[in-house]
């Protein structure tokens, strides 16, 4: 099968750092599902272990944690889904990704792929809508119908996670969601995406917050660059406030300034449960059944940005360039081979 894979830690410009190759096509274990990939989506993690994680062994690595495709075979156990269903899933970080035609998932954290969409478009929604809903209703620990009088800042909120979290936010919960962007074009989007207030992350948080009325706020989702803003959030946050990071912050941040406030601090990883087999692994499935669900309600939109075009190694060097500059809207999508 045709597969997209790299074997050494290579920057985006040179013509090695993704290569095409063929690999034997897999197959499924007990609870496995075997999947035709028809369209996958591109985020930072895939740059992240690209740059940092050197294959073992001389052999190739496949990235790619978010797609939409086909069951073409099942596992011994599996009892949600049959050959002929079109899902849509992020996968295991533990796993071979799904730059490749064919894919094995378990079916625990797989859904039902939205009715009302093409693959590309679904493609782009499974990592990010699991990790923006652990994140707000997981970590924050806001509920769906509440909310009313509390507020939540998104910082980052025009990428893939923000792009979809400020929708289940205005959807879902009576939160005040202040997004914050600092391009016209990802402010113009994340007003289009429902905030009720936008601010410039590039500039100081804590004025601008003040300046649009508010003396704090009881959320923050920091979703990038949290070393840099880290004293500003801590300043915002009302006393007993939480805090919430997806990011990998470049310098450590002193969590003894969240004592005077006692403030919380919350990590999310969407990886967690499938890394380590939880007990309630299966509650990713259900959150992409409800996910998908929403979607073809009319709720929530795909945060498809780009469509880049035929899964190859040409277009995936380019997505992940459009990544690591920091300048993408939504989510980049490929689609086909």
């Amino acid at each position: 099968m045709k597969a997209v894979a790299y074997f050494n830690s290579l920057p985006t410009d040179h013509h090695e750092s993704l290569q095409d190759i063929e690999l034997p096509a897999p197959v499924p274990g007990p609870r496995d599902l075997l999947v035709e990939v028809r369209a996958i989506s591109v985020n930072p993690v895939d740059t992240k272990v690209r740059r940092n994680t050197k294959p073992e062994g001389g052999q190739p690595k496949v990235l790619g944690w978010d797609a939409a495709g086909v069951v073409v075979g099942v596992g011994s156990e599996v009892s949600l889904f049959k050959v002929g269903d079109e899902v849509f899933y992020a996968g295991s970080i533990a796993r071979a990704g799904a730059y490749s035609e064919q894919h094995l998932v378990d079916e625990r954290i797989v859904g039902r792929k939205p009715q009302s969409l093409g693959f590309a478009e679904a493609a782009a929604l499974p990592l990010t809508s699991i990790t923006a809903w652990e994140l707000l209703f997981d970590r924050l620990q806001l509920a769906e119908g509440q909310g009313s009088g509390q507020q939540l800042l998104i910082v980052g909120a025009a990428g893939g996670v923000g792009s979809i979290m400020l929708q289940l936010a205005r959807q879902l919960t009576d939160v005040t969601v202040i997004a914050t962007a600092s391009r016209p074009e990802t402010q113009a989007w994340v007003r289009e995406l429902g905030a009720h207030h936008v601010i410039d992350h590039s500039q100081p948080l804590y004025d601008q917050l003040q300046r649009a009325g508010f003396a704090s706020v009881s959320h923050v989702a920091s979703l990038t660059h949290t070393d840099r803003h880290f004293d500003q959030l801590v300043e915002a946050l009302a006393p007993q406030g939480r805090l919430s990071l997806i990011d990998d912050p470049a310098q450590p941040l002193d969590v003894m300034k969240l004592k005077r406030k006692s403030l919380s601090l919350h990590w999310e990883l969407m990886f967690t449960r499938a890394l380590f087999e939880t007990p309630d692994m299966i509650e990713q499935h259900n959150l992409l059944q409800r996910v998908s669900e929403l979607v073809d309600r009319g709720v929530l939109r795909t945060t498809l940005g780009e469509h880049f075009g035929t899964i190859n190694a040409t277009n995936l060097r380019r997505a992940h360039a459009l990544l690591e500059s920091g300048k993408a809207k939504g989510k980049i999508v490929l689609e086909g081979f």
